[in-house]
């Protein structure tokens, strides 16, 4: 190892076996200093997690291993790592071959192979193991702070002295969409890569969850909140807009928007998001509100349309407001429209 090397295990405290160096050496070589910056630093943060918890090394967890398990997690974003899985399971693999190389028993390639497949997987990590979890604590403390406030102080601020975060979260991100924009296969839809990439791609070029289903070839229809109807055109979102609000549909209102939509409902009140478009709508559908669309104008470019309507609200004031509204409306990947900008004062 080099001095450098020896001086953050020092200062650290780092597990100084044989293994834990062979695997250090390993990642350091293997990955980007960002990344294996961030491994290590995983690590510091999960045992300090257990000691929270007042779990014992050696005693409660394999204080060895779980270093080991930190340190090539991210193996699968390494160029010896790219396989054609997920790379979480690529790196699982990758970390279970070099274990097994130097003679490690079954029972702990198991758990470190667990670990590190599961390491994106909230929920599931947790309750897979002592070791399995302790990682996915100290793994998601580094990348999203989660439990950060429960560090020991100045931890932080020592292990970021020693290795430079380097904005290693937008790091990582663009190193998963690189390896799943040139090997889509590694970003199924419903994983965590899947929806990474789906971010980087065309809106509606990868496919929902319900696209999924519908192309099972079983025939189910859709059901319950599912069933709903969705404009098939740019010029029936306003259509169903009204006949929304006189049902007193407030859900099916709300399904007319993207979920961060831009909503205005009175001059200078710009609302951004479901919840916020929602109660909107609540307070629409409660004052009894009433409204007349007639289109003015509409500009149909690809999945995107420019949509212009004379619009008469009335039931929400003594005299009905009439405006000129500008809406901007995008094709979903289910194929329905929906706002993206619903402005009724930007005329």
């Amino acid at each position: 190892m080099t001095d450098a090397q020896l001086s953050v295990f020092e200062q650290l405290d780092l597990p100084d076996t044989s293994l834990a160096q062979d695997a250090y050496a390993y990642a350091a070589q293997a990955t980007a200093a960002s990344v294996h910056h961030h491994s290590v630093r995983s690590y510091v943060f999960a045992r300090a997690h257990a000691q929270n918890q007042g779990l014992r090394a050696g005693a409660d967890y394999d204080d060895e291993l779980l270093f080991v398990i930190c340190v090539l997690h991210d193996m699968g974003l390494s160029e010896e790592g790219n396989g054609d899985q997920r790379f979480e399971v690529d790196g699982a693999d990758v970390a279970a071959a070099f274990l097994r190389a130097r003679g490690v028993e079954e029972r702990r390639i198991a758990i470190a192979w667990d670990a590190i497949a599961l390491h994106t997987s909230p929920g599931i990590a947790s309750r897979k193991g002592t070791e399995v979890a302790l990682a996915h604590a100290g793994i998601a403390t580094d990348i999203l702070g989660i439990q950060r406030e429960s560090l020991p102080p100045g931890l932080a601020d020592e292990a970021h002295a020693l290795l430079p975060r380097h904005d290693v979260g937008y790091g990582l991100s663009d190193a998963i969409i690189a390896q799943a924009a040139a090997k889509p296969h590694k970003a199924f839809p419903t994983t965590f890569p899947g929806e990474l990439l789906s971010r980087h791609l065309p809106h509606g070029a990868r496919p929902s969850w319900h696209d999924l289903i519908a192309a099972s070839g079983w025939g189910d229809k859709p059901v319950g909140v599912t069933a709903r109807r969705r404009a098939k055109t740019p010029e029936q979102v306003g259509a169903l807009f009204m006949e929304y609000l006189e049902a007193g549909d407030i859900e099916g209102l709300v399904s007319l928007y993207e979920p961060n939509a831009h909503f205005v409902p009175t001059p200078g009140n710009h609302l951004v998001g479901t919840d916020a478009i929602r109660g909107a709508m609540r307070h629409l559908v409660d004052s009894g509100a009433r409204l007349k669309l007639e289109v003015r104008d509409i500009r149909h470019v690809g999945d995107v349309a420019l949509v212009s309507n004379n619009a008469t609200l009335t039931g929400v004031a003594p005299e009905p407001v009439i405006s000129t509204t500008t809406e901007i409306l995008r094709r979903q990947p289910d194929g329905g429209w929906a706002h993206v900008v619903d402005d009724p004062f930007f005329s």
